[in-house]
This record gives structure tokens, C-alpha cells and sequence, in this order.
């Protein structure tokens, strides 16, 4: 026997050893079920209101969406000028207005005199809201009116931003004030961010995954050590496929239900896909076609 093999042999051996020392000893904590997420059934969430239908983060999307049955709302949030919190996706206001800019540098009332959609391209091609204004709304105005609906509230402005430095505190006075604290999941893309949210909210909101969360979760999830991981976050927001990870798996909805964190898979868009992730053990979906969930709501409610 060479030794290279002799070498391979012992740390393989190590490795081994390593893995069952730490298996031994490992007590990964289970997260315990927020009230937000108790359902007795599989939920239809309308992302940024049902953006496939109207324009997203728009009165005519939420209302539209409401008919269909939804049970919540997938938002993103951002911080004016002046302080306000509305329901909006990008730092720009380019894509989805008939202006440009950046939503940092407009007050709330200068960012409501934009048609917000003006791009918005519905099903058969058409841009119908060139000639008929569509407000921008604030995320106060969304929780007082849609006060029954379930809302995944994600902070889109960055830590490294002054109004992502001010929006966890902001974002947790308003839940605070409006009492909703069992209606809402918060999240961003920067883990960073819902860390800070929950320095005030001190676990007394549900946590969605951000990024970070989410690669240490697959990481943890496709090696010899995923008996070690302990969530910090109480849902995992993901999409079916990112880059190389695949989040597609029921073995990896059984992962993080062994720790009392479910899976909701987001932009699922055809009835297909909706039924089978349902049938693999997901909480719910997100989607863009609330009239297409339509189908699988009323499934789920015989």
C-alpha cells in the first residue's frame, strides 16, 4: 500500500470520526411555530400583489387578487425621502413608472404623482394603464385595508444604505402600532437586515430567509453535516431552482420540517407545478397568477 493511500485512508478515518463525534453530540434547535404560520391548509400568496394580472404593488393588483381567494400578499418595501415606507421592488422607479430616478430622492407625494403602471404589459400584450394613473401606496395603507390577509413584507433598501439603516426600527413601529404582528413575515434579500428588524421585534415576528440564511440552509442541507444546523429563520422563502443550488426536493421540505421550518416556493406560475410542490410537503406558494391558484385554492379547500 503507497503512501498516498495510506494518507487517504487516515483522513478518511478522520473525517468519519469527526462525523460521528459530531453527530453524538449535536442538538440542532428547533424553531418554534410563530402564529403567522400555523395553517390548516396549503396558502396562495399574491407576489407584489399579483404582478401577472396588474401592476405590481398597485391598489388594482391587491383588489384583483382578493377575488381570486388569495390568503396574503408577497411585498417588497422601500423608504422615501421623506421618511415613508411604500410597497415597491426596485431602488429606481425606471421600470415600472413613466419617470426615473431613485425612490430615495422623492418624497412620498412626488412619488404618487408617478403612473406606476405605465410599463405594465398585461396577458394579451396591451399596456392598459398607459392613459389610467396607478398610484404608488404605502405599506400603512395595505395592513389597514387587507387587515385579514397574511403579508411577506421584504426590505429591499440595503445595511449599508441610511434608509436601510432606518427601516428594521420604522417597519417595527408601524407593526407595533397597527397591532399585526401575527399577520406578517418579514424578510430581504440581506440577512443582515432581518437581523437587525429582529434586535426590536426581539422574535415576536416570523422570519423569512434571506440570502445568506438560505445558502447556509442548502450547504447544510447537501453535506455530511446538516445534523448541525440549527435555522435562525422560521419560513424558507425559495425558488424552485438558483444558479447551481435546487430547492425542488421533498427531502429538503422534510430537512427544515424536522425543525418546524416550512418551505414556500416563490413565482410558481402554472397549475402543474402548484399541485405537485403542494403534494411534496411545501406550506404554500407564491405566485403571479392568483386567477391560475384559483384552481389550486379551491382544491385545497374541499
Amino acid at each position: 500500500m503507497g503512501k498516498k493511500t495510506n494518507i487517504a485512508i487516515a483522513i478518511a478515518a478522520a473525517s468519519a470520526a469527526a462525523w460521528a463525534g459530531s453527530k453524538a453530540i449535536s442538538k440542532p434547535q428547533k424553531r418554534e411555530l410563530k402564529e403567522a404560520l400555523q395553517f390548516e391548509r396549503p396558502v396562495v400568496i399574491a407576489h407584489h400583489g399579483g404582478a401577472g394580472l396588474a401592476p405590481e404593488h398597485s391598489l388594482q393588483a391587491f383588489e384583483k387578487a382578493v377575488t381570486f381567494g388569495v390568503d396574503g400578499f408577497s411585498i417588497g418595501i422601500r423608504l422615501t425621502k421623506d421618511e415613508e415606507i411604500i410597497a415597491f421592488h426596485d431602488a429606481t422607479v425606471d421600470r415600472t413608472t413613466n419617470s426615473s430616478g431613485y425612490v430615495k430622492d422623492m418624497t412620498l407625494t412626488e412619488l404618487q404623482q408617478l403612473n406606476n403602471g405605465y410599463n405594465f404589459e398585461c396577458l394579451e400584450g396591451n399596456k392598459p394603464y398607459r392613459d389610467e394613473p396607478v398610484a404608488i401606496v404605502t405599506l400603512r395603507e395595505l395592513l389597514e385595508t387587507y387587515s385579514d390577509k397574511l403579508f411577506i413584507i421584504s426590505i429591499q433598501d440595503g445595511p449599508d444604505t441610511y434608509e436601510g439603516s432606518l427601516m428594521p426600527s420604522k417597519l417595527w413601529r408601524l407593526i407595533e402600532e397597527l397591532a399585526v404582528q401575527n399577520q406578517i413575515i418579514v424578510t430581504s434579500p440581506h440577512s443582515e437586515q432581518i437581523d437587525r428588524f429582529n434586535l426590536y421585534a426581539r422574535n415576536s415576528i416570523a422570519l423569512s430567509a434571506g440570502e445568506a440564511d438560505i445558502k447556509k440552509a442548502i450547504t447544510a442541507f447537501t453535506s455530511q453535516f446538516g445534523h448541525l444546523y440549527s435555522p435562525k429563520v422560521d419560513l424558507f422563502q425559495v425558488p424552485l431552482k438558483s444558479g447551481v443550488f435546487n430547492f425542488d426536493s421533498q427531502k429538503f421540505i422534510n430537512f427544515l420540517a424536522d425543525l418546524n421550518v416550512p418551505v414556500l416556493y416563490s413565482e410558481i406560475d402554472d397549475l402543474v407545478t402548484m399541485s405537485r410542490v403542494v403534494r411534496q410537503g411545501a406550506i404554500g406558494i407564491v405566485t403571479n397568477r392568483p386567477d391560475i391558484a384559483e384552481v389550486l385554492i379551491q382544491k385545497v379547500n374541499q
